[in-house]
């Protein structure tokens, strides 16, 4: 019997099979199939390659569906003038073990932390967003831009760089995006990187690697904080100040033990750290009137809910 050839999709067509809003269903679904044992995610394989670079191999399985993303991240390709991230998703029948499809690794990882922020900010933000602040320039800041512009399309946006003339350039860059719903000027930078953030903004999402904190006011029950970018125990991004006072909780919590920066370095007592998954479909559970600061670190699991999206679409469904 012959076999259909395997399906492999580019990273534009990858974006098409998981637009952001079933992407955040489906990691709705994934949050409390993967608490619940539905999903077995076990912690990442990392090897080294040249130069620091390194492999991450991330299998997960679940009763309707296998998946295994194996992504290289070669910092020094920065000086190449190439992407750091290079690899793939595969998709596989639970049953047989056939490939299915195999989708862009880097396309994948970045809509689905875009995704998990959204699912964040649809959980514990205390009304819809009008006013992000995205911390970071990076290609995570433009992943979270595009789910913003789908999902909160009159919200604004404003952007805080390294420096004005990176956040500057960012805003040029992506207007488009930013004005989905609205006028250009809703994508907008914070002109002076160290004066305060406006009281307007009420969700703040850090996407850096910065091993000191780029967020760190006092914590506030009607501002949401996201923390994304940091992920080893030397990176941090939301300070120990805005952690303190917050009630906190995480995307992974056996892998945020690892992984979350912010948190290790700010020496949190783990019993009080919540896993997304308790609180998804029962927001009843949230502490009332505090603020809440939401860590994602990523898995494998999330890369199977967004290997699900894309198989309903490939079915047609």
């Amino acid at each position: 019997m012959t076999r259909p050839t395997t399906q492999i999709f580019d990273a534009a067509a990858t974006a098409r099979l998981i637009p952001y809003a079933p992407l955040v269903d489906a990691l709705r679904r994934a949050s409390i199939d993967y608490a619940q044992q539905r999903i077995v995610s076990p912690e990442r394989l990392v090897v080294p390659l040249n130069e620091g670079g390194i492999m991450l191999s991330m299998p997960a399985t679940a009763p309707d569906l296998a998946i295994h993303k194996l992504v290289n991240v070669c910092a020094s390709n920065r000086q190449r003038g190439i992407p750091t991230i290079h690899g793939q998703v595969m998709a596989f029948d639970a049953d047989t073990g056939e490939t299915l499809f195999i989708l862009d690794g880097p396309t994948v990882t970045g809509r689905r932390t875009a995704a998990m922020s959204m699912l964040g900010v649809h959980t514990f933000a205390p009304a819809t967003p009008r006013e992000f602040l995205l911390i970071g320039t990076g290609t995570q800041a433009v992943n979270h831009l595009e789910a913003i512009g789908e999902l909160f399309p009159d919200a604004r946006v404003w952007v805080k760089g390294s420096s004005p003339a990176r956040a500057e350039a960012f805003c040029a860059a992506h207007a488009a995006q930013g004005a989905r719903g609205g006028s250009a000027r809703e994508l907008q930078p914070l002109a002076d990187p160290n004066a305060t953030i406006p009281d307007s903004i009420d969700v703040v999402i850090a996407l850096t690697t910065s091993k000191q904190a780029v967020y760190d006011e006092a914590g506030r029950a009607d501002r949401f904080v996201i923390g994304v970018g940091a992920f080893t125990p030397e990176m941090v991004e939301i300070g120990a100040h805005t952690i303190a006072g917050s009630a906190l909780f995480v995307d992974d919590e056996a892998g945020a033990r690892h992984e979350a920066g912010d948190f290790i370095q700010a020496g949190v007592d783990w019993a009080r750290v919540g896993g997304i998954a308790a609180v998804v479909d029962n927001t009843a559970l949230l502490p009332s009137k505090q603020p809440i600061v939401f860590k994602s670190v990523g898995c494998a699991a999330w890369d199977l809910a967004a290997c699900r999206v894309a198989r309903e679409a490939l079915s047609g469904g």
